[in-house]
Order: C-alpha cells, then sequence, then structure tokens
C-alpha cells in the first residue's frame, strides 16, 4: 500500500515485480543519476525520508522497503543465500522502474551488506557505493578477529537465537509505550542515535512506525533458530534476517574480489559513538556476556566480542590494496544513524562524493 504521510517532495507508491510487490519513496528528478538508499534491520524506507527531502532536486533518490518491512510484501527470507534474497528483490525493483544505469547505492547498518551484495553481483551497474555504519563483511555475531574466525564450528552466538524476546514480542503488538528496557521506542532512544540526541516529536512518531512495520518470526525478524552444543547454547536456523547476517551465510568479504576495473568508489561513514555495529556491541554475545550479562560466558579467548568496525576497516583495506579505494568518516557524538542525527553533515558528505 502507499501511504499519504509522506513529507512534501516525497511520493510512494508500490512497484510490482516477479519476486514481490515493494514499496518505494521517490523524491528528485526521475531522468537525474539513481541514488538508492537502503535501510537497516527493524527499520523501513522512513529513516531516510528526510534524506530523500534534503537531496538534491537533479538526483533521483530511491528507498525501497524490503520484504517483511515497511509496506512492502511480507515473503520469508531464505537465510542459505545470505543477503542474497535482498540484493535479488533490489535488482528486480530497479528493473521494474527501468533504471538500467549505473547507481549509486547508500546502505545503512544491513542495508550496508545489501549494497556490499549487489556490488559483488552485479559490479558493472554500481557507480558508487556508501556505507553508513554497515553490518560486518563477516556478518554480524559469532566471530572473534579481523580475519572473520568463527568461535565455533556451527556458528553458534549469531542468529536468530540470539534476538531479544521481549523486544521481539513489543514488535509483534506494535507496542508504542516507552516504557521496559527492551520497548521499541526505548531502543530508538537509546542504540539506534547517540543517547543524548533529541528527536522532533513527528519524526520520532515516523521512525517508530518504520520499526514496527517489521514482520517478525521464524520466516523473517528475527529467524529460526537450533540447538547447539556450544555456548550459549542456540546456532543459526536457515531462515530469516538475523540467520542472513549470521558468520554462517554472510560472506561480504567477496566484495575485495571485484575486478579492479569494476571496482566502485567507496565512501564508508560510521558515528563515533554506535552502540548497534561496534567492536564492543551492546547486541553481541560476546560484549554482554564479558559484562556478566549472558551465564556461561566462555571468556575472552573462546568467544570476546566482534571486532565488527575492525573487519569492515581490514576488508576496505583489502579492496584498495587490491585497486579499489575507499574514505572513512567518522562523526563525534553521533550513534548508529549518522543520516538522522547529522542530517546537514551527512549530506554535505554524500553530496560531495557524488560530485
Amino acid at each position: 500500500m502507499t501511504r499519504d504521510d509522506t513529507r512534501a517532495g516525497v511520493d510512494s507508491r508500490v512497484v510490482e515485480t516477479d519476486r514481490l510487490e515493494t514499496h518505494v519513496l521517490e523524491a528528485g528528478d526521475p531522468d537525474g543519476p539513481s541514488v538508492v538508499f537502503l535501510h537497516g534491520n527493524v527499520s523501513s524506507s522512513r529513516f531516510f525520508e528526510d534524506t530523500l527531502v534534503d537531496l538534491p532536486a537533479t538526483y533521483h533518490g530511491i528507498a525501497p522497503d524490503m520484504r517483511g518491512y515497511g509496506d512492502s510484501e511480507t515473503k520469508p527470507v531464505d537465510a542459505t543465500n545470505g543477503l542474497g534474497d535482498f540484493a535479488g528483490d533490489l535488482r528486480a525493483v530497479l528493473t521494474a522502474l527501468e533504471i538500467d544505469g549505473p547507481v549509486t547505492l547508500v546502505g545503512w547498518s544491513i542495508g550496508g551488506g545489501v549494497a556490499m551484495r549487489y556490488a559483488i553481483d552485479h559490479p558493472d551497474v554500481v557507480d558508487a557505493l556508501v556505507l553508513v555504519n554497515p553490518v560486518s563483511p563477516y556478518g554480524f555475531g559469532g566471530t572473534k578477529d579481523v580475519e572473520g574466525t568463527p568461535c565455533f564450528d556451527d556458528y553458534a552466538g549469531s542468529g536468530g537465537g540470539i534476538g531479544n524476546d521481549e523486544f521481539v514480542s513489543a514488535l509483534a503488538d506494535r507496542v508504542r509505550d516507552p516504557s521496559g528496557e527492551a520497548s521499541p521506542r526505548k531502543i530508538l532512544r537509546t542504540y539506534y542515535v547517540d543517547p543524548t540526541h533529541e528527536f522532533d516529536p513527528d519524526r520520532e512518531e515516523s521512525y517508530l512506525t518504520g520499526m514496527l512495520d517489521t514482520v517478525t518470526g521464524d520466516e523473517n525478524y528475527p529467524g529460526s533458530a537450533i540447538e547447539s552444543e556450544n555456548w550459549p547454547g542456540v546456532a543459526p536456523g536457515d531462515t530469516g534476517v538475523n540467520n542472513a547476517v549470521s558468520p554462517k551465510y554472510c560472506t561480504l568479504d567477496e566484495i575485495a574480489d571485484v575486478e579492479d576495473h569494476e571496482k566502485p568508489p567507496v565512501l564508508w561513514i560510521r558515528g563515533d559513538s554506535d552502540q548497534i555495529v561496534s567492536n564492543e556491541s551492546m547486541f553481541d554475545l560476546g560484549t554482554l556476556g564479558r559484562m556478566g550479562q549472558v551465564p556461561g560466558w566462555p571468556g575472552e579467548d573462546v568467544f570476546p566480542p566482534q571486532p565488527m568496525v575492525d573487519q569492515t576497516r581490514a576488508v576496505l583495506d583489502t579492496y584498495a590494496d587490491r585497486g579499489g579505494e575507499y574514505e572513512e568518516v567518522v562523526f563525534g557524538n553521533t550513534g548508529h544513524t549518522p543520516h538522522v542525527e547529522v542530517p546537514g553533515d551527512f549530506m554535505d558528505r554524500l553530496v560531495e562524493f557524488l560530485e
């Protein structure tokens, strides 16, 4: 379904493809260079709506809702394909929109992973990559060093089984009340942004709606799980979003292997106080175990916090060594959503890169 509450200058429509019905926000010149904004986990295109408004009108801004998010059709996520389902859906949307030339992909969080996956699969049609607090090329959870070495052979400690049940339940019940440490509004205020950030009330409600428009369950968020003999007793299943970004299936370090002449330039933007994708993520069991929040932690040698930022830098360094180029930009006092927290600085950097 289309939205009737978008900001002035932003259009909402549903694009029919051979894979699913995808809801898309658009702004700018349809004949201009295409810039595609890919949202993160437990979110939607709503998180890029202000960005679309601020994007110079000479560009064609596009922000789709991924399957199971926002106002797009719900379909199961085949985790064994990594982020391939989302990349395939994006390919179908751009084809349906008759955008066959090179595009710039702006991927935030898991959307950054989708952007990388798309660039790996279709390097000839990606003009540039902007990675905003992206998921590590080795996925989320269960790895111990910059090479992405798994803590356990079955990748225990990552995937659908490590989701917070209270948070998932609140999403399913569309709870807007801020009470409770795992309430979606509390998570939005505390972890999506630097805790000192103050939201505009109307925009906060829109972002919260974007979170609550997440389909929950074994086939979507957080995904299925299987029992494991390894700590903490669960390993990734084969369906759902969190399993798709488990290191068992997520292999984005392949981006360094793209042919030299097809490597798009990369702009890596991140906030210095990100608590979701960091070297000591508050959503990583290695961090929580070390803090005593998860019983039975096997220790630093076996299951340390995943060095997510260092892993991304190591892969991008290899990318550069093999003929690519990248720039890392860090915004101070900024959390997981620089485009929301420091929109002016974010847009300045983005436009400079685009030009």
